[in-house]
């Protein structure tokens, strides 16, 4: 599950124009059953929580009011909401048939497959991400992150060779290929569809990028028993968002992205879907509701102060080079690129 295509030709399309299903007949999971358990496989890592109940867990809070859906983030609210989030694009069978296609196009032609929001996204989200990762070694923090120790190294672009890297959603695995020219070596990419897993090593081993590992994954369902000081996700939860059961799945995301990041370390989300504000919105209703889990169970008194709880993920900054154009009063652009904190 790599993201949202973005053709060449929709140079002039907002990136606040929601993804809308195509005007081919919605293809249910039962119709590729076959084909879907034929590449259905378990990681060997044991899961951190029991998926049904995460999955009521997320129902619960989503009915309490204490998150909206990814639609609701939208800042144009007269395009109808259940074309964008009933998207084929959001189920796992249509990832399966697509990597199928693009394995056997490799196989016969050594297609590498598409490079979704385009090579040239790719290589700033990889290049931004390093010198963001640097700055941090080297105890560099931007002056609205406050409160945050970080011990300076010498050589921060030695110290980036060590970073534990995760890419949810990994799709052919380029973007670790490009991460690794930048100097990463403690590569990791994880996809649901096995086929996108190989598709990727195929491509690794092709192009020498031996030093990366893949794996078979579901970040709503991980089986990941380790955290990363840098998790990357390039178009993984837009696609989710676009489920049926979108807004439920989009709050699963991140309680299991919570766990997958090691603390002080880095998360950092492109979107063709949502704008850097909607995602630091999302990221503070996500705050809230997981403080709140935390007061519950800690059962604090009414007079005790609570203002102190530390967050779970605080923004730290954003890609601020991808072109923009102005509409209807407002400037934006095709893609966001976000990073958060890990408290």
């Amino acid at each position: 599950m790599a993201g949202i295509r973005l053709q060449p030709e929709d140079a002039d399309l907002s990136q606040q124009t929601r993804a809308t299903p195509p005007t081919a007949d919605l293809v249910s999971d039962d119709d590729r059953s076959i084909a879907a358990d034929s590449w259905s496989i378990k990681s060997e890592y044991g899961s951190t929580l029991d998926d049904d109940q995460r999955h009521a867990d997320a129902a619960e809070a989503l009915s309490a009011g204490n998150f909206r859906a990814a639609s609701d983030y939208s800042s144009d609210k007269d395009e109808p909401d259940s074309e964008a989030v009933n998207s084929m694009l959001g189920l796992q069978s249509y990832w399966d048939s697509a990597y199928a296609d693009e394995l056997a196009n490799f196989r016969e032609h050594g297609h590498s497959g598409e490079v979704w929001f385009g090579t040239d996204v790719m290589e700033v989200v990889a290049s931004w991400t390093k010198s963001l990762c640097i700055d941090i070694s080297q105890g560099q923090l931007p002056n609205h992150v406050d409160g945050v120790k970080s011990e300076p190294v010498e050589d921060g672009y030695k110290c980036i060779s060590s970073w534990s890297v995760l890419d949810i959603g990994t799709g052919n695995g380029l973007l670790l290929q490009e991460l690794s020219k930048q100097g990463f070596s403690d590569l990791t990419g994880t996809d649901y569809s096995e086929g996108a897993i190989d598709l990727a090593q195929r491509l690794a081993q092709r192009d020498g990028f031996v030093n990366i590992n893949f794996l078979v994954d579901d970040v709503l369902d991980t089986k990941l028993d380790r955290q990363f000081q840098l998790v990357l996700d390039k178009g993984t939860l837009d696609a989710i968002g676009l489920h049926p059961d979108g807004p439920i799945k989009r709050m699963m995301y991140w309680d299991s992205v919570s766990r997958l990041v090691a603390q002080g370390g880095i998360l950092v989300i492109t979107s063709c879907n949502s704008t850097k504000d909607e995602l630091v919105e999302e990221v503070e209703s996500f705050n809230k509701r997981s403080t709140r889990s935390s007061q519950e169970v800690e059962e604090p008194n009414k007079d005790q102060e609570v203002s102190g709880v530390a967050v779970p993920f605080r923004y730290l900054s954003h890609v601020r080079s991808y072109p923009t154009f102005e509409f209807g009063g407002s400037v934006g652009s095709r893609v966001a690129t976000v990073a958060f904190l890990r408290s």
